[in-house]
């Protein structure tokens, strides 16, 4: 690996050596064309050059601390079986730069301390991607009822139903009950083409999509069959009491307070519910006043057993064009 050295930030110069233990995994490491390092040197500033299994990283004192810090966790991802991307190198950036993730993280490497914050479905295991998710995958396990809020591609919604389904295959609930407003503000599903179910499944599509990246296809389509996962428009809810199930309502800021109270009191024995909504996007015709999401959020905050997880923009896990963009509508406190 030989290349034009990257300029380093302004303070003292400093050169430091990793040397890996496993080879053979250094290719997934570096990525194709050595894209990875590519990567991790355009975001910190430094130069890295690796031979064998030494890899030297020179530049600035605090980028070259940084790097090496992303470096190695990097590597024990690699190890852990998990693919390295781009979006996982900016992840673990930011993750490095809070306290409290870097010491998750020194103690899940050195089998020490906290457990190892992941989710396990049947096509693949999870980990977070921000310091937002890790605390929202905890209060996953932790609470019955947890309130998600924040912008698009932040994970709301994914990992709560890669929960879900983790939680279905152990057998700790019976089924999956997944939810949204069927159309903004009214669900006016009768000027819609179809029977009820073509009318529905467009709203609910990102909802099919997440369940298919954790289970397989077949699956999915024979425990909806069956009855064991169930997606249906909020208004369904009514008058039901939804037990041992595993229950999310999406897009929460389109439901008005008394759609809301109604969906919460489904709650019922051995159930978990996760309500996942952006406040400031709602589609209502009286804004975010008028959501039953912010109407809830105001009431329950502090009340025993619930729990509320914001996420903001450093937590946009998708392309960062789209932290970028959600910056530029909402500002940079979004």
């Amino acid at each position: 690996m030989s290349r034009k050295p990257v300029p380093a930030q302004s303070g003292e110069r400093s050169r430091a050596e990793v040397t890996f233990d496993r080879p053979q995994l250094l290719p997934q490491l570096f990525g194709e064309y050595d894209s990875n390092i590519l990567a991790l040197e355009e975001r910190l500033g430094v130069y890295i050059h690796a031979r064998g299994q030494r890899v030297v990283i020179e530049g600035a004192a605090e980028s070259v601390a940084h790097a090496r810090e992303v470096l190695q966790e990097l590597h024990a991802r690699v190890i852990r079986g998990e693919a390295i991307d781009t979006g996982l190198i900016d992840a673990v950036i930011a993750m490095s730069s809070e306290p409290t993730l870097s010491g998750i993280i020194r103690a899940e490497a050195s089998g020490g301390g906290l457990p190892p914050i992941m989710i396990r479905t049947r096509r693949k295991t999870i980990v977070p991607r921000s310091v937002a998710q890790t605390h929202y995958m905890r209060e996953l396990v932790n609470n019955d009822m947890i309130f998600a809020l924040g912008p698009a591609g932040t994970g709301k919604t994914y990992l709560a139903v890669a929960q879900a389904v983790a939680q279905l295959m152990t057998g700790s609930v019976q089924r999956l009950i997944l939810s949204r407003p069927a159309v903004e503000a009214g669900e006016r599903l009768g000027f819609l083409p179809g029977d009820m179910k073509e009318k529905v499944d467009p709203y609910l599509r990102p909802i099919y999509d997440a369940l298919y990246d954790c289970m397989p296809p077949e699956q999915v389509e024979r425990r909806i069959a069956s009855g064991e996962i169930e997606i249906a428009p909020i208004a369904f809810m009514r008058g039901r009491t939804l037990a041992e199930a595993f229950v999310i309502l999406d897009e929460a800021q389109n439901t008005t307070p008394m759609q809301m109270k109604m969906f919460l009191t489904r709650f019922g024995q051995g159930s978990r519910m996760v309500v996942c909504g952006d406040p400031k996007q709602t589609d209502l015709p009286g804004g975010p006043a008028a959501s039953g999401l912010n109407d809830a959020v105001g009431r329950l905050e502090g009340v025993e057993g619930i729990s509320i997880v914001r996420f903001g923009i450093a937590d946009v896990v998708r392309h960062p064009i789209v932290g970028r963009i959600v910056e530029a509508y909402e500002g940079p406190d979004a």
